[in-house]
């Protein structure tokens, strides 16, 4: 989503309720000043990339010891 600075002056709270959920640029005069974005982003799009990596019938701490034991 792109908005321009004085819509997210004249609306702050909701685009800091979309910003958990999608990213949103900041424009001031026609070009990308600024990205709002959750912190959290980062860390689920992560989780969502491993899901999957480890077997279902392995434990966490099997898989930890496992990748530790290959260094």
């Amino acid at each position: 989503m792109s908005i321009t600075a004085t819509e997210l002056k004249e609306n702050l709270g909701k685009y800091l309720q979309l910003a958990a959920s999608e990213d949103i640029l900041i424009t001031r005069n026609g070009k990308v000043v600024a990205k709002l974005t959750s912190p959290y982003q980062d860390l689920v799009e992560a989780a969502r990339s491993l899901a999957g990596i480890i077997p279902a019938d392995m434990t966490i701490e099997e898989a930890r010891a496992e990748r530790l034991m290959s260094k």
